[in-house]
């Protein structure tokens, strides 16, 4: 008896373009490349230091020092942009996060010391307020616990003048105050920086899965929560309309944050606009692989491809990424 499938209609064959390694790699649609990937990478201040993150295995708090030779080797891998998180001691917080804009911060000293070390990679500096106050929010706190937006913009503006005539290459509010993105582009154009980009977080969610990443720099919240000012997790439209007053301010650069549970809106952005679109695949989502991994339930290289490549598909240029360095050497 023939095999053959009998039918008066003609078959359509789509595994004939699957049959072989040759002929899939061909036909592919998404490819993840180095190119894609940002660094996200932890300061602390110090010399010769190396701290794991319980909560994010296979990540560290680097000393400057240290910092430094693992920029390098990550350039070396093809690795083109890091963006940095200072570990504040406490004795430098305060309620307002006035060190956020200290010309001899850590985050101020990093940058210079990376631009000089490894002139060539762009560094990205993170523009909010929680890694520097005892309270852990990203904004200035009145008596009563409202976040103020207002008050708030104007030392994020600061902030970002004060990375900005560090050196950095792109500043990214991570905020989400209303108007911050207009205020400190038309600051940061004043004060002659007019190449320096922002990389706005125009939609970032008041999400669960950044527990990991509030260990990393100990700023999680001391009261409350951030659903004041981050996105509600149900909301779509509400997205645009963020991207929308980013674009329209000055952002060269949107972001959507988390990405893994978001990627209807990384589609939906892409579709909004003509802009690169980054997203960041955060502290849980890495962490949840890496425990996965741990316990030999998932084949971790795979998965992290996997999971990277669904990123890229739904529409992101840009991923900021724990997994950058193991993805490079995967892909070298």
């Amino acid at each position: 008896m023939s095999s053959e499938i009998t039918t008066t209609t003609p078959i359509h064959r789509p595994r004939r373009l699957r049959r072989t390694a040759t002929l899939r790699r061909c036909c592919v649609e998404t490819t993840l490349t180095v190119d894609d990937l940002i660094y996200p990478m932890f300061v602390m201040e110090g010399e010769e230091q190396k701290v794991e993150i319980a909560s994010m295995p296979g990540c560290y708090r680097y000393t400057l020092d240290l910092l430094l030779k693992e920029i390098a080797e990550v350039y070396h891998l093809g690795i083109n942009a890091v963006a940095l998180f200072p570990v504040i001691p406490e004795a430098n917080k305060d309620d307002t996060g006035t060190e956020s804009y200290n010309p001899e911060g850590l985050v101020q000293r990093t940058v210079k010391a990376i631009k000089q070390a490894v002139p060539e990679i762009l560094v990205i500096t993170d523009i909010a307020l929680d890694p520097f106050t005892t309270h852990g929010h990203d904004g200035i706190v009145d008596e009563n616990g409202v976040i103020l937006n207002d008050p708030t913009v104007e030392v994020l503006v600061k902030m970002a003048v004060s990375q900005a005539a560090a050196g950095s290459d792109m500043v990214a509010p991570s905020d989400m105050m209303d108007g911050r993105i207009g205020a400190i582009r038309k600051a940061l154009d004043a004060q002659g920086y007019i190449d320096v980009r922002i990389l706005a977080y125009s939609a970032k969610y008041a999400s669960a899965y950044y527990g990991p990443f509030r260990d990393a720099l100990d700023s999680a919240p001391k009261f409350g929560d951030k659903k004041t000012y981050q996105m509600d997790a149900a909301n779509a439209r509400e997205a645009i309309k963020e991207v929308a007053l980013d674009i329209a301010e000055g952002a060269d650069i949107v972001m959507v944050k988390p990405a893994l549970a978001y990627l209807d809106i990384v589609r939906q952005v892409k579709d909004y606009t003509n802009l690169p679109v980054a997203v960041y695949n955060v502290s849980g989502e890495y962490a949840m692989i890496k425990a996965a991994a741990q316990n030999g339930w998932i084949d971790e290289k795979k998965v992290i491809l996997e999971t990277l490549t669904s990123m890229k598909r739904a529409g992101a240029d840009l991923i900021l990424t724990y997994f950058a360095k193991e993805v490079a050497l995967m892909l070298k």
